[in-house]
């Protein structure tokens, strides 16, 4: 879903969704576009998640801060900031591991975590790293790497529980030194 005031943008955006077909009575094709239409039924239940992003922003915000207070703590281990100019919908609740300061790295939490039949996961391998676009040129990149390299999503479904969340804690706190 793509909301804004400039109706320019909204129009370009619309065409770019229909694959950028340019209007004309044979498929032709000025820009390259995309088919990123949502059918009606996943339009529906778009509207229908609207109604209660509210309360789903809240819970991961809460979440958040329950990590914040039981591991924000503990050296070597830093939650991902919130901007100043913004407010996060802490969609996912990220951490970065100094394994010198916490006495394990980013994978050993995880393995241990999994261990206990908890899931994380590595953030985002960087895209210059995919074997997709190995070959292609690479600018920067250092921040990304280690980003994937120290980096972890923890635990943050809405549905997560207060047992949920101390079980998340208990194995991360088992592994400082």
């Amino acid at each position: 879903m793509l909301v804004s005031a400039d109706k320019a943008f909204i129009d370009h955006a619309r065409k770019l969704s229909t694959q950028a077909r340019d209007p004309a009575p044979h498929y032709q094709h000025s820009e390259i576009g995309y088919n990123y239409r949502l059918s009606n039924v996943l339009a529906a239940i778009g509207r229908g998640q609207l109604r209660v992003l509210e309360d789903r922003v809240r819970r991961k915000r809460e979440i958040f801060q329950f990590y914040a207070d039981t591991i924000g703590d503990l050296p070597g281990i830093s939650l991902i900031p919130e901007a100043p100019w913004g407010r996060a919908t802490r969609w996912l609740t990220c951490i970065t591991v100094d394994p010198q300061a916490f006495g394990a790295d980013r994978e050993a939490i995880r393995v241990a975590l999994e261990q206990e039949d908890i899931e994380s996961r590595p953030l985002w391998k960087p895209m210059h790293l995919q074997p997709v676009f190995a070959g292609c040129e690479v600018v920067g990149g250092a921040v990304a790497e280690a980003l994937f390299r120290d980096g972890l999503c923890l635990p943050s479904g809405t549905a997560m529980g207060e047992s949920d969340l101390e079980g998340v804690v208990r194995v991360v706190r088992s592994l400082r030194r």
